[in-house]
């Protein structure tokens, strides 16, 4: 089978360790695209005739109530789900490569169960993910006085930050993340999103499912509402918040 292409991450200079407006992401050739995909379980489609694209440096959040098809876009993105119909597209080109094809090639995934092992330590978690740890400990610096201890003994929010910085320390081209916050203190939310902003200005790509609508908005460039599996309104973020009854007629209110 034909190798996957990899994508070239961009040189940017991290922000500040806070969450600010993004910029408005230089036009370029998508890393990750999904054209005319419908998807779903069994003969079942719960997402329908979807496009989207997310491309280098820019943060692009996909939104909708409860069974919109948020995760089952998100696996089939990411190869874990096999597309009834349309297409998926890694740098350019169509792909049916498995999840660990696309893994290899530059993608990560965190999935909405956090995926520590809790049996292992912080550094044997991140050894596992084949990561480095100098570049786990630069997104998370928090995460050095934990390095030893087992996962298990971690509250929440630091679990997710060892799910996340072991995601980023593989320098990856594109993130795929599914409801980070889901469970945790708006502080830890904060931190979070914060750290995923600093990623995709230093050119990672970034397609997020989040259910703390302001935050995301705080860090996204673009924005996807999702209902009964159909893209019900998209724009970005500042035209989210200038529109919110358009968004809270596809989804709701963003208060």
């Amino acid at each position: 089978m034909a190798r996957l292409p990899s994508v070239r991450r961009g040189e940017r200079d991290r922000p500040a360790g806070r969450l600010r407006r993004a910029r408005p992401a230089v036009a370029a050739p998508p890393v990750l695209a999904a054209r005319g995909l419908s998807a779903g379980y069994g003969g079942a489609p719960v997402v329908r005739d979807l496009d989207l694209s997310v491309r280098a440096g820019e943060v692009v959040v996909l939104l909708g109530p409860n069974g919109a098809g948020k995760t089952t876009t998100l696996l089939t993105l990411a190869g874990a789900l096999a597309p009834h119909s349309g297409e998926v597209h890694w740098a350019g080109a169509a792909t049916t490569a498995p999840l660990h094809r696309r893994a290899r090639a530059g993608l990560s995934l965190v999935p909405e169960d956090r995926s520590v092992i809790m049996s292992l330590t912080v550094r044997e978690n991140l050894r596992v993910g084949r990561c480095d740890p100098a570049l786990a400990l630069a997104a998370f610096p928090e995460l050095a006085e934990h390095l030893d201890r087992k996962a298990g003994l971690l509250s929440g929010g630091q679990q997710q930050m060892v799910t996340l910085a072991r995601a980023l320390a593989r320098r990856p081209t594109a993130l795929l993340a599914d409801e980070l916050s889901l469970g945790l203190a708006p502080q830890l939310v904060t931190r979070l999103l914060t750290a995923v902003r600093a990623a995709a200005d230093d050119g990672l790509a970034v397609l997020l499912v989040e259910q703390h609508v302001r935050s995301a908005l705080t860090i996204a460039d673009r924005v996807h509402v999702l209902r009964h599996g159909r893209v019900a309104w998209s724009g970005t973020a500042a035209e989210a918040e200038a529109n919110r009854e358009a968004v809270a007629s596809a989804y709701l209110p963003l208060a």
